[in-house]
């Protein structure tokens, strides 16, 4: 089958009357549908929730443990007594 035997066999499936759909399968679909829209809708916000508390998380811990600051050196004893 070349090209334009292909291209008027596709024609002719698109061409052909849309097949019968029952009428309770539209209900079924919109009902899905908003479900579907429903938990997408939850689950973004869930994870905005969760990235929101990882970062006062991360804020708080980097107050409260200052990575930035430098430790004091434990290699030589304090000078006392002098």
């Amino acid at each position: 089958m070349n090209r334009p035997e292909r291209e008027a066999a596709v024609r002719q499936l698109m061409e052909r009357t849309p097949p019968h759909v029952p009428p309770e399968l539209h209900a079924d679909v919109v009902r899905r549908g908003g479900r579907m829209l429903r938990r997408r809708t939850i689950a973004r916000w869930l994870l905005w929730v969760l990235l929101c508390a990882a970062i006062v998380a991360f804020a708080v811990w980097a107050v409260v443990a200052q990575p930035w600051v430098e430790p004091p050196s434990q290699t030589t004893p304090p000078l006392t007594d002098w």
